[in-house]
């Protein structure tokens, strides 16, 4: 990973590619930036928490917290940018097949900033997989689990 002069990470995705990788879409596209890459193995990527997104309008009046299922979520679109560029993989929507062992550790509010990483565990016929996934914001864990996706026909 290289740093901009201000210190920040330099994406290896940037939004706009992000866009092009995965099916999802404002409000659920919840990937901002992807600072560390490898096809096909693992993925860190950072998604900045904002007072404007829709969940908090109700989630909670005077008290915002991330729903644990928007983390959940976002973990899951970065394990999807795992595999997407896996040539050997047919095309086509992967989706959420199971979760497993998914713990929550601490809230996250708006001003935070996610740093989520995942891993590829497994990969079975081409169908089926597992990631490890781990949430952080500022060094402090929020939420890891393993996630299984399936390819829909």
């Amino acid at each position: 990973m290289s740093l901009t002069p201000a210190g920040a990470p330099v994406p290896l995705l940037t939004s706009e590619q992000i866009l092009n990788l995965l099916p999802h879409r404002y409000p659920f596209a919840l990937v901002d930036r992807v600072i560390e890459y490898e096809p096909g193995k693992r993925a860190v990527a950072l998604k900045n928490v904002t007072l404007n997104e829709p969940q908090f309008q109700g989630h909670f009046p005077g008290r915002p917290l991330m729903p644990g299922v928007l983390i959940v979520e976002a973990m899951a679109q970065v394990g999807g940018l795992i595999v997407t560029q896996m040539p050997e993989l047919p095309k086509g929507l992967f989706v959420f097949a199971g979760i497993d062992g998914v713990r929550f550790r601490r809230p996250v509010v708006p001003g935070d900033q996610l740093l989520i990483s995942c891993e590829l565990l497994s990969l079975k016929r081409k169908r089926f997989g597992k990631v490890r996934a781990e949430v952080t914001v500022d060094g402090n864990l929020v939420c890891s689990g393993e996630l299984m996706f399936s390819l829909v026909d």
